[in-house]
């Protein structure tokens, strides 16, 4: 996902487009930004307590059991569980790591609420503990998103950073930071360095700011340094001005080859170690994937099956001819897949495709690049088009999922037209994990992401797996089905 930020060009100018804090009123926001953003998420984070305590509340009377007591002290509990693991910071982590923290602050809270309350019946009150957790978790998930969202719109969200040197590498990370404002470090400019004289004519993304030669004169408040060069680092820290004392420095190395997410340091003598593992090719991992697959997608699957039917009825009236299909995709080691689809197109669709890509030039292209068409002749009208844009022509690869060809989260299984298209190395690390029914392209680019993005982000799921990145993917499907944003 980092990959397919950095090679799109960006203007100068924020993302959102809002540009009211930036002149007059910067230096009162350079000093209440960050109470700015505390109190919008601490309120966000109540709002959700307060529902999910609710929720919990009225099930519990449903059921007959005992309703837990709703008190202020547990929400302002949860909030410093969430202050404690840095929820509140503004500037980062990335939305999967806060997704992991969000985790870990409430599974706290449950745990000693559950411990210091000594309920008499222990099994209900873990029983509504649990659904409380739950409730906490999905609330607390989506109306955070919103009020980041707000945050980024405003221009509030993100410690101003500036980046030392001006190189491709800083122009690169630049341009990153400018497309995802949701990780957190809002890039305001760069700082030449000795290394940069020959770069003067370069066109830059972002103003400069200044050089380390003189950032004593450098004005601007800069939270956050960003360095692409140890040497740079060592040669800048030794002598920086005082007004940057209270600046953090990132040093920052490329390394979309290898896993960015949950990397751990450790210090080996007087050199610093980086310690990652391909968490998704451990036996018990896989055992614990397959496990939730199962735990989700068998009661999904029945919930949904009248959904299915009523779908597969409206499909027959449009175009006569078998509701549901068999499709061959590539599976996991180049197993051939069987995978279950509603018919969103005509019986004849593939004769239809053909003689439309010859007669359209510009749609020959659009589908060699893509593989998909904006405009495709072969989509049934209206129930064809309702399907492919909520995604729910996708819902028998639950079958899939329990025969266990695929599981919920993965790569999304191409045909092997597709594939060829990919280089080798590619093809052999995305064949080596069971494909999946919603990954982390379907819920960013869905089909707006070319072949790069769609390699990029593959990548990035395959080498950065794990238990909270696929809960994650799991909840953002939902928004990402309901906007059908890139949708076709």
């Amino acid at each position: 996902m980092s990959e397919a930020g950095a090679i799109l060009p960006l203007p100068v100018a924020s993302k959102s487009g809002y540009t009211g804090w930036q002149r007059g009123d910067a230096g009162f926001i350079d000093r209440f930004r960050k109470l700015i953003v505390a109190t919008s998420l601490i309120s966000g984070d109540s709002i959700a307590a307060i529902v999910a305590v609710s929720l919990s509340g009225a099930l519990a009377e449903n059921t007959g059991l005992e309703p837990p007591d709703t008190k202020h002290l547990s929400i302002a509990f949860l909030i410093l569980a969430f202050f404690c693991v840095r929820l509140y910071t503004g500037c980062g982590p990335s939305p999967y790591e806060r997704f992991r923290l969000r985790t870990i602050g409430i599974a706290c809270f449950v745990a000693t609420d559950f411990l210091i309350g000594f309920p008499v019946d222990k099994l209900s009150s873990l029983l509504i503990a649990s659904v409380t957790a739950l409730h906490l978790l999905i609330f607390g998930h989506y109306i955070g998103a919103i009020i980041r969202t707000l945050l980024i719109h405003l221009d509030l969200w993100g410690a101003s950073t500036a980046l030392v040197g001006c190189g491709g590498n800083s122009r690169k990370l630049a341009r990153l930071l400018m497309c995802e404002p949701a990780l957190g470090l809002r890039p305001i400019g760069f700082i030449e360095t000795s290394r940069d004289r020959d770069l003067q004519n370069a066109m830059l993304p972002l103003p400069l700011l200044g050089a380390t030669a003189d950032a004593s004169r450098i004005q601007q408040h800069i939270e956050f340094a960003i360095f692409n060069s140890a040497y740079e680092l060592a040669a800048f820290t030794s002598n920086f001005p005082e007004w940057m004392s209270s600046c953090r420095f990132l040093l920052v190395k490329d390394a979309h080859d290898f896993q960015s997410l949950w990397l751990r340091t450790r210090m080996i003598g007087g050199a610093i170690g980086i310690e990652m593992r391909r968490d998704l090719c451990l036996r018990h991992h896989q055992l614990l994937k397959r496990f939730i697959d199962i735990l989700f997608a068998v009661p999904i699957a029945l919930l949904v099956s009248p959904v299915i039917a009523l779908l597969a009825l409206a499909i027959k009236l449009v175009d006569p001819g078998p509701a549901a299909y068999v499709q061959l995709r590539v599976g996991r080691n180049t197993t051939p897949l069987r995978m279950f689809k509603l018919r969103t197109m005509y019986a004849d669709a593939e004769l239809r495709l053909k003689e439309h890509l010859n007669r359209n030039p510009q749609a020959n292209a659009e589908w060699h690049r893509f593989f998909k068409l904006t405009q495709d002749p072969r989509v049934l009208p209206i129930i064809g088009n309702f399907m492919r844009r909520t995604s729910l022509d996708e819902l028998p690869q639950l079958l899939n999922v329990i025969r266990g060809d695929m599981s919920l989260v993965g790569p999304r299984p191409f045909p092997s037209y597709h594939m060829n298209y990919f280089d080798d190395e590619f093809r052999a690390v995305r064949l080596s994990v069971k494909p999946g029914i919603t990954g982390m392209w379907q819920v960013s680019s869905r089909s707006n992401g070319d072949l790069q993005v769609q390699k990029a982000q593959d990548l990035f799921y395959i080498r950065n797996w794990s238990l909270w990145l696929d809960i994650y993917i799991l909840l953002q499907t939902v928004p990402a089905v309901l906007s059908a944003k890139g949708a076709r």
